[in-house]
């Protein structure tokens, strides 16, 4: 197989809230199955909104979560989709508010990828021209008016034609 330079491909959701949003990815100028060109994703990195101090009096948890996906999607999906290439979320933990102005600021950060594609030895290999990057944050109003970013580390490569138009059938 050929093998190009790794590039960067990147998209961003502004603003995203209590509803699933997604943003397409156009993968054209790089996967052509007829023409035995597919797209491998070495990484994945994402960049969360920035959690602020809570105004909400009772303790909770707040969640952006976010997913990379072959095909659009209403809502989050689970590992067993084989259209998932990428998923996972930040948890931010408050406790109720205290103080004058009563305020919070997160007691607990975690951070997980489900599933990414350094995950795996080589990568996730790419057959459609389009990808969706999607993401739904709960208790958004700690996030502001944040936006939530995805960087992918790709390279082009070769296939006979039969395996490249396989692929792109079994991600549709």
């Amino acid at each position: 197989m050929a093998k190009s330079d790794s590039f960067f491909i990147r998209a961003i959701i502004d603003n995203p809230d209590n509803t699933y949003q997604e943003q397409a990815i156009d993968l054209g100028a790089y996967v052509d199955a007829l023409g035995k060109s597919v797209l491998r994703i070495h990484r994945v990195e994402v960049r969360h909104p920035r959690c602020g101090a809570s105004t909400t009096p009772s303790a909770f948890v707040a969640e952006s979560t976010y997913q990379l996906t072959t095909q659009s999607q209403s809502g989050a999906v689970q590992l067993n989709d084989k259209s998932l290439i990428a998923s996972g979320r930040l948890q931010a933990a408050y406790p109720p508010a205290s103080g004058t102005p009563a305020l919070s600021t997160p007691t607990a950060i975690s951070q997980d990828a489900d599933i990414n594609p350094q995950s795996w030895t080589n990568g996730y290999l790419v057959g459609v021209e389009q990808i969706y990057f999607g993401s739904i944050q709960a208790n958004e109003d700690v996030f502001g008016t944040g936006s939530i970013s995805i960087m992918l580390e790709c390279t082009v490569e070769t296939l006979s034609q039969s395996a490249a138009m396989a692929l792109a059938l079994s991600q549709q």
